[in-house]
């Protein structure tokens, strides 16, 4: 059990956006780390502004959530919002006040 961080999620508002998560990923191999923890690291990251390899150690380690951000956060051609401000959106989740696409590539180079 980790510390739990003000970015976090409840679990009842993870419930909501799991089903689109899931359908992120190809269907390899069973998960070894829960997607819950995996979502609240990004978040943490996205919040705080730390570099991915300052997660606290409770979080999975730092590539994984890395991974799945980058996964989350890829845009189509058309235009439309990327899957995780798709879900930061529908969860009310307050983060950064630029825009993503703004700071996208702030946190891309980091």
């Amino acid at each position: 059990m980790r510390k739990t961080y003000p970015s976090d999620l409840s679990r009842k508002q993870f419930e909501q956006i799991q089903p689109l998560l899931e359908s992120a990923r190809k269907r390899t191999s069973p998960r070894k780390v829960e997607l819950y923890e995996i979502f609240c690291a990004v978040l943490y990251v996205l919040k705080s502004g730390y570099q991915w390899r300052m997660l606290p150690k409770g979080f999975p380690k730092w590539q994984l959530v890395y991974y799945y951000w980058r996964m989350w956060s890829k845009t189509n051609d058309e235009g439309k919002p990327s899957l995780l401000e798709q879900l930061l959106k529908k969860t009310g989740w307050r983060g950064p006040k630029e825009p993503w696409t703004q700071c996208y590539s702030k946190y891309v180079d980091s």
